[in-house]
């Protein structure tokens, strides 16, 4: 996000949500597809691949270190496999702008590697917190440095030897257990990787769909370094993460109907279905298929009363980025919702917890914020303006507010929707949310 222009959604009160769409592919898989494609044997065809700024700046990122990829166009990608060790060192650092699944994976796959690579971001990126992939990855023997407070950028040092780590995570993340799966393709030994709780899968699927031996039992994923990848294809499901603002706005809009085409329902990422089904929602799910080791179906949501919950503790990881959406559901359930050991929000692209908080009581809405959730009761929206703090999924999530709606309601910084959701205000309008975009350059 530039900081010399501002882009501002502002959306009418009211409206219905009806029609059928397909929502931009899943920038997990996507950002995957990437990676593993890179350094896979063979030529790897990717379609349905979400053309947002995060899944590009990994896709800049290899073609930077000699990977020829052709695409993207229309979603399809066509990577040249390098194989294993043939990655080139890459002229200067590698930029990965917002993408904090871009930096932490790629610092698994680069401690390995025999040259020198430094990895930087934006603001916002380098405020995230990096300790928790390069801590681990030294102690396999990698040596990264980061500024003093354990932030990018990062400067990772070539031609180290790695060897296996039998790894109890802290905390349930994703994109740690991820990163030392990669930095395991490449150490001496069997890397284990013990999870407190599920996050998502998709690095062990994929690997798996490259025709590598990775094992899972229960709460542990482990691989053996030293096996190659062969390419394969790949159709990127839709991504969940976008569907779930429109299983949010179809929910609590009036006469609405939408279905959903081919989004991927990964068994650790459906919480937000679930919790939306919990507190009444009426969601149906249809064609029910697998993809390339990924499962996927149809979403039919329609107008439904909700209820206010408390959010089972179990399905926090599993809708970790849904939760601004969900708030807003909150915010139209009668009674009260509640949501606790979700501290991990306040580590995301902005503070998910404070930045919806305020956002949701700028708009008349009863939020209580607390150090791992929030309480949030029943309001009437009264409309108003709304800081999304250059976050993509708050920006997302108060747009669908405005059906709801007594006010229109303005929403500032909002040009990294591009980021996860490219055309988001075009098909909001074509299914009936009254939205503009304007931009002010100072």
């Amino acid at each position: 996000m530039s900081s010399n222009s501002n882009t501002r959604f502002t959306i009418q009160p009211g409206g219905t949500l009806n029609g059928r769409v397909r929502v931009p592919g899943d920038k997990s898989i996507s950002h995957r597809s990437i990676m593993l494609g890179s350094i896979a044997e063979g030529v790897t065809q990717v379609s349905g691949f979400l053309e947002g700024a995060d899944s590009l700046a990994t896709l800049r990122a290899f073609r930077d270190m000699a990977v020829d990829i052709e695409g993207p166009e229309n979603g399809c990608v066509t990577i040249h496999g390098v194989g294993m060790h043939g990655l080139q060192k890459p002229k200067h650092a590698l930029e990965l702008g917002n993408s904090g699944t871009s930096m932490r994976l790629l610092t698994g796959l680069l401690a390995a590697q025999s040259f020198d690579t430094e990895l930087c971001g934006d603001d916002s990126l380098s405020s995230r917190p990096m300790r928790r992939v390069t801590q681990p990855l030294s102690e396999m023997g990698g040596r990264i440095s980061t500024e003093a407070d354990g932030t990018a950028p990062l400067k990772i040092s070539g031609g180290q030897k790695l060897t296996a780590l039998d790894y109890e995570m802290p905390m349930a993340s994703a994109q740690v257990k991820s990163c030392l799966m990669l930095a395991g393709l490449y150490a001496e030994g069997e890397t284990r990787i013990s999870e407190p709780g599920i996050t998502r899968d998709h690095t062990e699927r994929m690997l798996q769909g490259f025709g590598y031996d990775v094992r899972v039992a229960a709460n542990r994923v482990s691989l053996n370094g030293g096996g190659k990848l062969v390419a394969t294809t790949i159709d990127v499901p839709s991504d969940i993460s976008s569907a779930a603002f429109f299983l949010v706005g179809g929910s609590i809009a009036s006469n609405s109907e939408l279905t959903l085409m081919h989004v991927g329902m990964n068994p650790t990422r459906v919480g937000v279905v679930k919790i939306l089904q919990l507190m009444g929602a009426d969601i149906s799910i249809l064609h029910e298929k697998i993809v390339g080791g990924e499962p996927v179906a149809d979403l039919v949501v329609r107008s439904a009363k909700l209820r206010g919950i408390t959010i089972p503790q179990e399905l926090v990881p599993l809708a970790i980025d849904e939760f601004p959406a969900l708030f807003v559901a909150a915010a139209c359930a009668e009674g009260e919702t509640v949501l606790t050991g979700a501290e991990e929000l306040r580590v995301k692209e902005s503070d998910r917890i404070q930045v919806m908080a305020d956002g949701l009581q700028a708009i008349g809405v009863a939020a209580i914020p607390t150090e791992d959730g929030m309480i949030i009761k029943q309001s009437s929206i009264k409309g108003g303006c709304v800081l999304s703090h250059g976050d993509h999924r708050i920006s997302m999530a108060f747009a669908m507010a405005a059906l709801r709606s007594e006010n229109e309601i303005v929403i500032e910084d909002c040009a990294n929707v591009a980021t996860s959701f490219p055309n988001f205000t075009t098909l909001c309008a074509e299914l009936g949310l009254n939205i503009q975009v304007t931009s002010d350059e100072n």
